[in-house]
Parts: C-alpha cells; structure tokens; sequence
C-alpha cells in the first residue's frame, strides 16, 4: 500500500498509492476448490523458505531461483515479497525472525500493467476471478461477490486493466472456511468514486495516534490553538478485547474527528510519520508493552491517509522526532497546560505549519 520516505516532511499523498477492498470468492466446482487449495498450500511453504533464506543472509537472486522451481516467476516473486516484509515486521516488532511461522492459507499475486492488470489473478467482471495454475499453465474460475457500492469502481477497473492502463495487486486468503479477495486499487481510481468533499478551509489540524485515545489539535495560520479534542477508547487496550473491534473503535473515532475537521475550515491534516519508524521501543511496564504490541500503528496511519484524503485534505506526514518527551513538549504541556498527547498533536500541527 505504501513506500517510506525518510524526509522530515512528507506528502502523504507521494507515499500511498493504493486502497484495498474486499470481497468474497467461492470456487465454480469442487476440482477449482481442490486446485486453489493446493497453490495456496505451496504458495504459503514458499513464503516459509523464503523467509528463512533471508535470514540465513542468501542473496536474493538465489531465493528467487529457488522459488521459481517451486511457483512461477510472478507468484515466485510475489512470495519473496511477502517474505521480505515479515521479516522485517518480525524484527521491527523485537522479534527472532527464525521463529516466523505462516499459519493462514495465502496467495499473492502482484500487479502487472502489461499482462491486463495482472499476471495470475485477473479480474475478469465484477464477479468473475480466474487464478492462474502454474503446474499446467490453466485457469481456476472464481465467482465473486464485493460490496454494490464498489461495482462502479470495480467496472471501471476491469475496463483499464484490459486496456492496459493500469494493475492491482490481489491477495487470496483463507481464514475460518471463508475465501476472501482483497484488491489493492490505486488510490486516484479510489477517490473518484468515494471521496467526501474539497476541503476548502485555511486552518491546520493535527493528530496524535494513540492505541487508546486519539487526540486532535486545530491551529491558525499563526500557530494559536483554536480547538483541541479527545476521542477515547480504553476498552481496546483491554486483555482479550478482540483486535477487530479495537481497530474499528479506533478508524470510527479517527472519522468522526477529520468529519469534525472538514465542518470546522480546516484544509490541512498533519500525522507523525509512524512508516518511517524502525522498531517498536518496549517499556518496563507490562501494560503499557501489551498497549504498544496490539496497536498497529503504521496500518493506522495508512488508513488515517486515505480517509483525510477522501475530504479533500491536504495531508503531510512529520518526522514524530521530538513530538514527545522532549524539552519543547515538556515546554508546551506547561505552557498551553496541555496534557501530553495534546501537545504531541500540537508540535505535530507545529511541524505541518513550519512547513507551508
């Protein structure tokens, strides 16, 4: 969904280029069933090996040739992917790489303008899929089912991909009897059917993600604070508290705030960029660990992105440096009498208003 970018300011909107949607698929036959199954299985070992050939050191181009005798060149390339980025999720989180297991039954087939949108997972209508068979080169046929409020867009998908104008990447998953299909649309495809409005105001809002709390500050064009709000959630943090709901508790209350936002004359939106952080940093407190492992930030902030941009914000992303326990957030907290989080929003906004 997203490349990082290291500058201390960013144009969100240079950095996620893709939305996902979902739908459901259900093979037209047994044999498909058992076919998809069977790719998924050795889909699934491939990103197993691969991530171990990684952490042995092995250079990728020995992978790959690994990996091709098991897929094709395009799945093979799509399960070293997969691998590569958990990997590095494994060790951003403080983990030991060695013990990557791959339960769930996947497939990842990556974008390919020239090959009609995509080399092994095309969408052919809005409720037809046909998934390449690597082992003889034919076709498993899918039905499809997504949400009628993604017919258009997906219409108009199927049109350019068969044009060649563009690609998606699909990603087959099994999980609890059910076979979904999360389509990666470009995000201008994305826009022109869902966004919300053209944010048109002069002042600047900020946001301070929190696994519990998210905390908004407005500010002028002079940096006086005009507004400062607080959604809170403290039952996502709860032990046993399914992560589902946590995350939708979270993108509800994030909604809510930039709706707030959009009737209130602001016109930019500033996040930390939490995609450049490299690793998770742990506490001495256990509950404040639990909070930090069940909080996926990064996902956050891409989801934060496209929302701000479906109103028609401006969206920047700040170094977040600096943004708390420091000198000029202790400063601020006594200043304005802000609690912490609310002056980390502040230093955010700060850093988005230096920047225009």
């Amino acid at each position: 969904m997203s490349r990082c970018q290291t500058s201390s300011v960013v144009d969100a909107s240079s950095i996620v280029n893709y939305v996902t949607i979902t739908g459901r698929v259900y093979p037209v036959s047994s044999e498909d069933y058992m076919r998809l199954v069977r790719l998924a299985w050795d889909f699934r070992r491939a990103v197993h090996v691969a991530t171990r050939m990684i952490v042995k050191g092995l250079e990728e181009d020995r992978i790959l040739r690994e990996l091709r005798r098991m897929l094709n060149k395009a799945y093979a390339d799509s399960a070293y992917n997969a691998a590569k980025a958990m990997v590095e999720g494994c060790i951003f989180n403080g983990g030991n790489p060695l013990h990557i297991e791959v339960r769930k039954l996947f497939i990842i087939s990556e974008g390919e303008s020239s090959r009609l949108g995509n080399r092994n997972v095309r969408l052919e209508d809005t409720c037809l899929v046909k998934v390449k068979y690597p082992y003889d080169s034919s076709w498993i046929t899918l039905r499809a089912e997504f949400g009628e409020k993604y017919l258009p867009l997906l219409r108009e998908l199927v049109d350019l991909a068969k044009q060649k104008k563009l690609s998606y990447t699909a990603r087959i998953v099994f999980r609890e009897g059910i076979i979904y299909l999360h389509l990666s649309i470009p995000i201008q495809l994305y826009l022109k059917y869902f966004k919300k409005g053209e944010a048109r105001g002069e002042l600047i809002a900020a946001f301070d993600l929190n696994s519990d709390r998210v905390n908004l500050v407005i500010i002028d064009e002079h940096g006086r604070i005009l507004d400062t709000r607080t959604a809170w959630f403290p039952e996502a943090t709860s032990h046993g508290f399914p992560r589902g709901k946590a995350k939708a508790l979270r993108l509800n209350a994030l909604a809510r705030l930039l709706e707030y936002c959009y009737r209130h004359s602001v016109s930019i939106v500033v996040f930390e960029n939490l995609l450049s952080v490299k690793r998770k940093r742990f506490t001495r407190s256990k509950i404040a660990n639990r909070k930090i492992t069940r909080f996926a930030k990064k996902q956050l902030i891409q989801y934060s992105v496209v929302m701000a941009l479906k109103y028609g914000f401006r969206v920047f992303l700040v170094d977040p440096k600096g943004t708390t326990n420091s000198r000029e957030h202790y400063d601020v907290m006594r200043k304005y009498r802000l609690d912490r989080h609310a002056a980390s929003a502040y230093l955010i906004a700060l850093r988005g208003l230096r920047h225009q």
